[in-house]
């Protein structure tokens, strides 16, 4: 903490708690709360502006790890407590902690209203693929045929797609990240932030006790160049370790094209529209699709996949209030109680 003209500058370590952190050493999460920190301060938000609701999971510990208000709530339910709470005081800049089990099991339900309602919320999912804290059974995001404790001959289900979940939920901003990217996550936490309305972040999160390298093809820098597209908005899709590789539509099909051999140029390629809710979530199905040739895959796509602008639930809702008040006055909570009509017993 620091003082420059009497004015008070808080720095990451000032939204550090006391509390020892109880995650396994190397877990992904140490790197998002650092990140998470650091944005508080360049944001220069005051401790008590902030709120952390979380639900049940390793991630959802993070409000014991940050000096603000906070939440550890139930399982699946953080996103109906900070819906709560915005309603309650919208002020309050309210985050939601919670991951891939907590969130897309018994939490689906809850997360999908909070995102059609458009609270003004931030909600970062910490996708590591696995129940962590339970000791390693297959989660909602697991891939098929995964061995587990709980499935021995591996799973049978087919997974969860969070960023194709939170579309279909008619989100209104759609983002993907990585714990062993600080710099773009922190650029992604921002952009949370910066965005009014809810705002849902998938983290690649790596359980290096349960699931260790569950996304080592993204976040190695042998692979990733290969394996992975940063989107930015108005620049064409291109990735490779020399950018020689790009996205094209072929109708309504992306194709994986070699600038360098095929004949085309940065001006045929897919070009980013945060605002193209259909290319967005085709983006989002990167996840599924097969690539252009027998064994080439798409490359996973990180970054702000859409952003689009709708009224926040919570202004709505006061705006509704106020009208209100201003046909029928502000009301009587004890002649309401009451009633209009009486009797008298004899």
């Amino acid at each position: 903490m620091a003082t420059t003209n009497g004015t008070t500058i808080l720095t990451a370590k000032d939204f550090a708690t006391d509390q020892d952190v109880r995650w396994c050493p190397g877990c992904g999460d140490y790197s998002i709360l650092k990140q998470v920190q650091t944005v508080f301060a360049e944001l220069g938000l005051d401790r008590d502006q902030v709120a952390i609701i979380s639900g049940i999971g390793c991630s959802s510990r993070f409000p014991y790890y940050m000096e603000t208000y906070g939440m550890h709530s139930i399982h699946g339910r953080a996103t109906a407590v900070a819906s709560g709470l915005k309603m309650a005081n919208p002020d309050l800049h309210v985050w939601v902690i919670t991951g891939d089990g907590d969130g897309l099991s018994i939490g689906g339900n809850h997360l999908l209203h909070l995102l059609r309602r458009n609270f003004n919320v931030n909600v970062l999912l910490f996708n590591n693929q696995i129940y962590g804290l339970t000791k390693g059974q297959y989660s909602p995001t697991s891939e098929e045929l995964k061995v587990t404790k709980s499935t021995p001959l591996g799973s049978l289900d087919h997974p969860v797609n969070p960023l194709a979940f939170a579309l279909g939920a008619e989100g209104t901003f759609v983002a993907r990240a990585m714990d062993r990217d600080p710099k773009h996550l922190k650029e992604m936490i921002h952009r949370c932030h910066e965005h009014q309305g809810t705002s849902f972040l998938e983290i690649y999160q790596n359980c290096n006790i349960f699931n260790d390298g569950a996304f080592f093809t993204f976040t190695d820098k042998e692979t990733k160049p290969e394996t992975t597209v940063f989107l930015e908005h108005g620049q064409p899709l291109r990735f490779g370790k020399n950018m020689e590789k790009g996205i094209r539509l072929d109708c309504f099909r992306p194709r994986v094209v070699d600038l360098e051999t095929d004949g085309y140029s940065a001006g045929d390629l897919w070009i980013h529209d945060e605002t193209d809710i259909y290319k967005a979530h085709a983006l989002a199905r990167f996840f599924d699709l097969p690539g252009q040739q027998a064994g080439e895959a798409l490359p996973r796509p990180f970054g702000v996949l859409y952003a689009a602008e709708r009224p926040c639930y919570e202004d709505l809702l006061y705006g509704q209030l106020k009208e209100a008040v201003g046909r029928k006055g502000e009301g009587n909570l004890d002649a309401l109680l009451a009633g209009g009509t009486t009797w008298e017993i004899g």
